[in-house]
């Protein structure tokens, strides 16, 4: 039996959240002893935890990573709210003197720098000890394992980080999983001297849940909506492009396409920027923002088309949630997008900016054939995945026994 520590923020509702839901929902609990370590026990994905997982008590000092700053000091946690302030002041100002459009990365990574030193270590020694979500300081530094792990979500080579200071932190690490080709090649873009340490395990898939939760009855404004219904489920910020989701339905409706909706299932600290510029463009009826839903995809299932609008991504787990019920599938051009969508197969790749967003929309709203063939193809394909798992295994080390997945499916807590 192997030690194995899973460590992540929280459940708040999240592409990464739902991908490790699955991950612990498949894993094989006969040979893995897990213990979960979340930051913060908050967020409406906390009741789908595998029970199987042994979730381990909050540490004071990690909640604070989800706080904010006067929380903190409430706390009376000083040295860890100074920190907190120090890495906002610089943060900001590279921000504004070198042109950074999202210092966000930076910032947080700078947080963790200047609290490291108030923040205590883990006691108990793990075989392996995973770190789900960057940045990965508290698996590096703060807990023992025989092996460490890290995973990457997204396309680093677009974000703004300390570059010396991130190849430190990962140089800790034995191996770094990417979730796609394609992110594992955009990540050595920028950290070239790691390519020993990468490998590709991709996001386990649950389709089996996912049309199952579908079904479920909620209050949707989507199923009485006679327009052809465009749906984006997102985080509303910079990297996920609503605001460029926005001005694409603004040149369309110019165009005279009155009898298109745009909803968003999502939250983010965009929301009050994205409300201004759908009001400036006069979409209040057209483009609509739903609010977090901890149930997506009875929203995705009445969709006409579904259009992950992003400017990066890893690998965006709602695109294959949408494929898995059989939606046709438009996503921009980011440099992950071909590692998500057989172009023209199972979805379409368009050019990554306002003009490419709508010219994609009007093409698929004309083209009904095409859209059938898309649907068609994403309902025949096979989206299970649960042999990725394996791959872990390997990295955790060998075992007496095989691994026999199909006994370790586990029972999920009720939604609610």
């Amino acid at each position: 039996m192997k030690n194995v520590l899973i460590a992540s923020f929280d459940m708040e509702v999240g592409g990464v959240e739902r991908s490790l839901i699955s991950m612990l929902d498949n894993f094989d609990y006969r040979n893995h002893k897990v213990d979960l370590m979340l930051y913060k026990h908050q967020g409406d994905f906390m009741e789908l935890l595998s029970q199987k997982a042994n979730l381990l008590d909050e540490i004071r000092q990690y909640t604070t990573f989800r706080k904010s700053i006067s929380e903190i000091l409430k706390d009376k946690e000083f040295f860890i709210g100074a920190s907190r302030v120090l890495a906002k002041v610089s943060a900001d100002l590279k921000g504004r003197f070198q042109g950074v459009t999202e210092p966000g990365y930076y910032q947080m990574q700078l947080m963790w720098k200047y609290a490291l030193p108030f923040l205590p270590k883990m006691e108990k020694e793990y075989d392996v000890a995973i770190s789900y979500l960057w940045p990965h300081y508290f698996v590096a530094e703060k807990v023992k394992a025989k092996r460490k792990v890290a995973w990457i979500h997204t396309d680093y080579s677009t974000v703004e980080t300390d570059v010396a200071k991130d190849v430190d932190m990962w140089k800790k690490f034995d191996y770094i999983v990417a979730v796609s080709d394609a992110c594992k090649q955009s990540f050595l873009k920028k950290y070239h001297e790691l390519e020993k340490k990468v490998i590709v395990i991709e996001n386990i898939t649950s389709p089996d849940f996912i049309k199952s939760m579908a079904n479920e009855v909620v209050d949707n404004p989507l199923i009485n909506d006679n327009r052809f219904k465009i749906v984006t489920v997102a985080r509303l910020s910079h990297a996920k492009g609503i605001d460029q989701a926005v001005k694409a339905l603004k040149l369309l409706k110019d165009k005279g396409y009155s009898d298109m909706a745009w909803y968003v299932v999502g939250y983010g600290g965009d929301e009050a920027k994205l409300k201004e510029l759908i009001s400036q463009y006069d979409l209040e009826n057209n483009f609509l923002l739903l609010g977090k839903k901890t149930n997506p995809y009875p929203f995705m299932q009445v969709a006409d088309l579904y259009v992950q609008p992003s400017r990066y991504e890893g690998k965006a787990v709602t695109v294959g949630e949408a494929q898995i019920l059989s939606k046709p599938v438009m996503i921009t051009n980011y440099s992950t997008a071909s590692s998500q969508v057989d172009e023209g197969v199972d979805g379409v790749i368009c050019e990554l900016s306002v003009q490419g967003i709508a010219e994609g929309i009007e093409n698929l709203y004309y083209d009904q054939e095409l859209r059938v063939r898309l649907e068609m193809n994403c309902k025949y394909k096979d989206f299970r995945n649960n042999y990725e798992l394996e791959k872990l295994y390997k990295v955790i080390g060998p075992h007496e026994k095989k691994h026999n997945l199909a006994d370790s499916k586990e029972h999920r807590r009720g939604v609610g």
